[in-house]
């Protein structure tokens, strides 16, 4: 099956500060590619490459088949990409629905189809049906988070972006967060997930690559890591 994304020798950051040295990966439909690392790895800055949010100094970024250099952000979503940033970023003051809403803006259909796309975001989160006229401030930050990715899922993508999905959540949360990525994925959704907990990713993931210092520094399918504590070791840089 062919790559949706293919990231190859990427190196990127903010402004003329290169953070990305040298990181290439692929994530295919159906599968999660966890991406993890610890802090300063430069995970959330590849990402951002990806979403068009930091420049591609060098290196290529490939979605469809096609190079995306140049492609602006809001075009990126149109064609399928969709990032839920770290941090359960929604509009607090707006209703559980209005943040769904404003998701679908790249929809195509007008507002019977927009609305109609909501239903199957309420099937995967039934909580956000039960709160949808309620201020999306009121709800627990598991309940955001689920809205983050909700409304993510409105723009109809091929490959999902997440950011730390865990950050901040209760084991418990994270692990219905986590079952909800596992349905996304056997749904055929394409998911790059950037992670600091690493068994909440190793729960969900099919490949798994490891930053250190903006390189890669283990690639491996996840079936082939039986022993987490490989993953901590590629974390510190003991990999050879």
């Amino acid at each position: 099956m062919n790559a949706v994304l293919e990231v190859r020798n990427l190196q990127s950051g903010y402004g003329d500060l290169r953070v990305v040295w040298d990181v290439s990966f692929d994530v295919h439909p159906g599968r999660v590619t966890a991406l993890l690392g610890r802090n300063g790895a430069g995970k959330t800055s590849t990402l951002r490459a990806v979403a068009g949010l930091n420049r591609v100094m060098q290196g290529s970024v490939r979605f469809g088949g096609e190079d995306l250099a140049g492609v602006p952000p809001h075009q990126r979503v149109r064609r399928g990409i969709a990032y839920v940033q770290e941090g359960k970023r929604v509009f607090q003051r707006q209703t559980v629905e209005q943040n769904l809403l404003l998701g679908g803006y790249v929809r195509k259909g007008g507002r019977s189809a927009l609305r109609a796309a909501l239903d199957p975001v309420y099937a995967m989160f039934p909580i956000l049906a039960d709160k949808r006229a309620m201020p999306a401030g009121s709800l627990s930050g598991g309940q955001q988070q689920m809205l983050a990715i909700g409304s993510a899922l409105m723009a109809e993508p091929s490959l999902l972006l997440l950011d730390e999905p865990s950050g901040g959540l209760a084991p418990v949360v994270v692990a219905e967060v986590m079952e909800r990525v596992q349905l996304l994925k056997e749904s055929g959704l394409a998911v790059l997930l950037v992670e600091q907990a690493v068994e909440a990713a190793m729960s969900v993931a099919d490949h798994v690559t490891v930053l250190d210092i903006g390189k890669v520094v283990m690639d491996s399918p996840a079936d082939e890591i039986d022993d987490l504590a490989v993953l901590r070791d590629a974390y510190f840089g003991r990999v050879d």
